[in-house]
């Protein structure tokens, strides 16, 4: 089975300590599910396209994965600490 990511691109975060307490309590709940960061955030250059204030990457063991985590009571509850006050994309991409 083939790796799968999440990517999260940030478009406004309205509210920054909301965003942390997301981090704060989703961060563990990913990891259940085989979650590893592998961006979070961090110096950028945008060279085409839109400019996204924040990306971030999971790499996770597989695409199945991914949809769970995404689609738990616990990260959905813990997303619901920000989504009010951040605007985002996210992705859930299979991998090579």
């Amino acid at each position: 089975m083939s790796k799968s990511y999440w990517i999260a691109t940030y478009r406004t975060i309205g509210d920054i300590e909301k965003l942390k307490k997301y981090a704060e309590v989703v961060t563990p709940v990913i990891k259940t599910f085989g979650g590893q960061a592998l961006v979070r955030g961090g110096k950028y250059q945008v060279l085409e396209g839109d400019n996204f204030i924040r990306t971030v990457i999971w790499e996770f063991p597989n695409y199945q994965k991914a949809i769970e985590c995404h689609n738990s009571k616990k990260y959905q509850e813990g997303w619901s600490l920000a989504k009010e006050t951040t605007e985002r994309n996210l992705q859930i991409i299979e991998g090579v």
